[in-house]
């Protein structure tokens, strides 16, 4: 059976002004990851090679495949020359369900949306999240940013070049996260994860190093997750979203200072004021 590491070292050429040589670079593997249902394939994604079973779980519920881990009677990762497989076998009609409502994606690893089958589906209808939850200060989300860029990206340590996604829970920190060369499936792993070791998503918020795209939001609304932290910036069709599903968006969290586009009645302002 095919074996593929997350990373692998590969060889290349410095050329800089004065200078040439030889180098030895460690780099993001990426690899396609089929999504199968009941023995068909509903999505393949280029992803980074781990946390498949995160991925998977994560991926089903965002997608609304499944509504919780019930729903999933099995789940197996097959290795192929050309890929993987991760096969998830459903209980009771949610196979009927997705027959109904199949959805084709392949594509890169930047778009989170390829291959769905009409417009209405980009702008799919988003539970609203409520109004409870946790409001935690702007200096504990600054910190949270932080502390998943210091201590929990080995991988973008070793290559610079993959994106993760922290869960953050108040008074406990990021009690997980995940990375990968796409920000939604490092999303959807995290995501995953928290199903699978019984965490809450609505009792914390989702830290990104990435930008706050559609997708990012749809994922975060489907956790039924009230917060969604970002490094970078958000879309303005993604605040839209945000602001109807409830959900607060704080990006630019940089420096000690982030901002708030969206339910900022949720941030505790104190002595550390919101940009």
């Amino acid at each position: 059976m095919t074996r593929y590491p997350a990373s692998r070292s590969m060889a290349g050429l410095s050329v800089r002004p004065g200078d040439e040589r030889r180098i030895t670079r460690t780099l993001p593997e990426e690899v396609p990851v089929a999504m199968v249902y009941d023995g068909t394939t509903q999505a393949v994604m280029m992803a980074t090679p781990a946390d498949i079973a995160d991925f998977a779980t994560g991926f089903s519920l965002t997608e609304g495949i499944v509504t919780d881990l019930a729903q999933i009677a099995d789940f197996e990762q097959v290795a192929h020359d050309h890929g993987i497989e991760a096969r998830i076998w459903l209980r009771g009609g949610r196979g009927a369900a997705l027959a109904a409502r199949r959805r084709q994606m392949a594509g890169p690893v930047g778009c989170g949306l390829c291959g769905i089958d009409s417009l209405e589906q980009a702008v799919r209808p988003l539970p609203h999240v409520g109004r409870d939850g946790p409001t935690p200060a702007a200096s504990d989300l600054a910190q949270a940013v932080e502390a998943l860029r210091d201590s929990h990206q080995p991988l973008h340590d070793q290559t610079n070049a993959v994106h993760a996604a922290g869960f953050y829970r108040p008074g406990a920190g990021i009690v997980a996260a995940r990375e990968d060369v796409g920000r939604h499936n490092a999303l959807d792993k995290v995501i995953g994860a928290l199903a699978r070791e019984g965490h809450d998503p609505a009792q914390g918020a989702f830290v990104l190093t990435s930008r706050v795209s559609v997708e990012m939001v749809q994922k975060c609304a489907m956790a039924r997750c009230s917060l969604l932290v970002a490094v970078s910036a958000p879309t303005a069709h993604a605040l839209r979203l945000a602001q109807a599903a409830g959900i607060t968006v704080a990006a630019f969290v940089r420096g000690g200072g982030i901002e708030v586009y969206s339910h900022e009645n949720r941030i505790k302002r104190g002595t550390h004021d919101v940009a």
